[in-house]
């Protein structure tokens, strides 16, 4: 069978110095128009994805990672590795680690000027970012693949955007930004480790794709110097990725504990709340504290054997917090 039926097709030297064009931003005799777009890109979907955090709107939180470019210089580090060019590599990741760096500082400042405490309890789109886990590493790495498979096939280019939008680069790092000015290192600390686990996963995959695809020997024809590869970069690469698994695996061994408590929890507290005639409106874990929310008239909470229900549900060990949100409402009408 002809090699034109295989998924993997050797690529041609004008696919590299295409792929070097779109990828090395540093490089080339336009390299000025094409750092002013990235920085220029940088801000504005940077105001965009933070935005959106504080907005907790996910609409425009797509709309600042279809705008974000840092999916250039990652994608650019792996072609980097491939040729073997240590240069280039220092270039493409000083441009990522300054981007994110940009991106920090910018959503820090618009943090500054918001009097909202934006943290993981009361906004969608930061909880959604603090506690990374190993399917965000599987879907990081799947992303990678279609990102280097899209730039090697020019014939699917079209693909880019929704890569851009599968992938968060942009929005983690608005939010370790936000939640820094909210004084929460720790989610922070989280939405880092997940923008940090995107880009290693990109740059690994990419790594093996264009491997795959034979991109060393095409720059060869085209003339471009290729260093020698050394089996001690790959493993870097591929040991990085490793290493992240394991924060990544506690953090999913987290959620799920939260998700059985909840589940264990659901049942019993809505039991509860109707015999006190209200209503539950909302169950959550945080930091290891069971909350329950009920929406209901007063009196005030009567425990009323919640503590022992919850315990033969097999949560002895966790702390309660509840909360009731009285019911009504009163009109004050303006004075003239």
């Amino acid at each position: 069978m002809s090699e034109q039926f295989w998924l993997v097709r050797r690529v041609a030297p004008v696919d590299v110095e295409r792929m070097m064009d779109r990828l090395l931003v540093t490089e080339g005799g336009d390299r000025g128009r094409k750092l002013s777009a990235f920085w220029v890109l940088i801000i504005l979907s940077t105001v965009i994805a933070s935005a959106g955090v504080v907005a907790d709107s996910t609409a425009t939180v797509i709309g600042a990672m279809i705008v974000a470019p840092l999916m250039t210089p990652i994608l650019g580090t792996a072609l980097s590795v491939v040729l073997s060019q240590r240069r280039l590599i220092l270039l493409n990741l000083g441009m990522v680690l300054a981007g994110a760096a940009c991106v920090v500082v910018i959503a820090f400042l618009l943090g500054m000027t918001n009097q909202m405490h934006l943290v993981a309890d009361t906004n969608s789109q930061i909880a959604a970012r603090v506690t990374p886990r190993l399917i965000d590493l599987l879907a990081a790495l799947a992303t990678g693949v279609v990102g280097a498979f899209a730039m090697v096939r020019s014939d699917i280019s079209d693909a880019l955007p929704g890569v851009a939008i599968a992938i968060s680069l942009v929005p983690p790092l608005a939010v370790v930004g936000l939640t820094l000015e909210s004084g929460a290192p720790e989610q922070a600390l989280g939405a880092l480790l997940l923008f940090g686990t995107n880009v290693t996963a990109i740059i690994a995959t990419g790594t093996v794709v264009f491997l795959l695809y034979g991109v060393r020997r095409a720059a060869g024809e085209l003339g471009t110097s290729v260093g020698r590869l050394r089996a001690g970069t790959i493993a870097v690469v591929i040991g990085a990725v490793l290493a992240l698994s394991v924060p990544l695996g506690i953090g999913s061994a987290v959620v799920l504990q939260q998700e059985v408590i909840t589940a264990r929890a659901a049942p019993v507290a809505r039991e509860w709340a109707e015999t006190q005639g209200w209503q539950i409106q909302d169950i959550s874990v945080r930091q290891g504290t069971l909350h329950i929310v009920a929406l209901g008239p007063p009196p005030t909470i009567q425990e009323a054997g919640l503590r022992e229900r919850l315990n033969q549900a097999g949560l002895t060990g966790v702390a309660v917090r509840v909360t009731l949100v009285l019911g009504g409402s009163v009109v004050l009408p303006g004075e003239r």
